[in-house]
């Protein structure tokens, strides 16, 4: 506990008692929520948040003092436990490929007017369903970095630290994963334009 009148660290949180810790939750508990409510949904999400705090606690030992953030180390438990929803995560992606909605119930319809951007910084409110087909058919650790990247911002050296790979390898699937969606992007770029020269989408 901080007795200086300062606002504690994270890593004076996670050595100090249970009050201390329900201070990390309070800070990083919503984060972490929106972050699991885009990828397997809200009513999962929930799940997720709750057993992402209960093994920060059981295994707070293990977090590296060092880092001036326990935000990227609480990602990684949740991406973790976000495996183990691999099926529920497909399904939600494809109702959104479906259904044009963000996951976290934004209202917002998607269009392609952003989509370039997505490649580099994905939003699941604006990208188009080809994507979020795409997003759902790539492999597990590409998405995670990947999703990891766009939704939670990190930068590669924090996802790095949340997945324990190298930056070399972040830097890697990144690559591999733009060149996917950007593949899905044009494929529907090409097919929007040649429905639209044809008499458009029957509206």
């Amino acid at each position: 506990m901080n007795y200086s009148g300062e606002e504690s660290t994270d890593t004076e949180l996670l050595a100090g008692d249970r009050e201390d810790f329900a201070q990390l939750f309070d800070k990083y508990a919503r984060t972490i929520y929106r972050y699991a409510a885009r990828r397997v949904g809200p009513d999962i999400a929930e799940d997720i948040v709750a057993d992402t705090f209960m093994r920060a606690f059981e295994n707070r030992h293990k977090f590296n003092t060092s880092a001036t953030s326990a935000l990227p180390w609480l990602y990684g438990i949740a991406t973790n436990l976000l495996r183990r929803q691999h099926r529920n995560e497909t399904r939600a992606l494809k109702a959104f490929a479906r259904n044009y909605a963000d996951p976290l119930g934004s209202g917002q319809v998607a269009t392609d007017d952003t989509a370039e951007a997505s490649v580099s910084r994905l939003d699941a409110s604006n990208t188009t369903a080809q994507l979020a087909q795409a997003l759902a058919a790539l492999p597990a650790k590409q998405r995670d970095v990947l999703l990891l990247y766009a939704w939670a911002e990190l930068s590669y050296a924090e996802i790095a630290t949340a997945l324990d790979i190298s930056i070399g390898t972040v830097r890697s699937r990144l690559n591999r994963t733009r060149a996917v969606l950007r593949a899905a992007h044009n494929e529907f770029s090409t097919a929007k334009s040649f429905v639209i020269a044809h008499g458009g989408f029957g509206g």
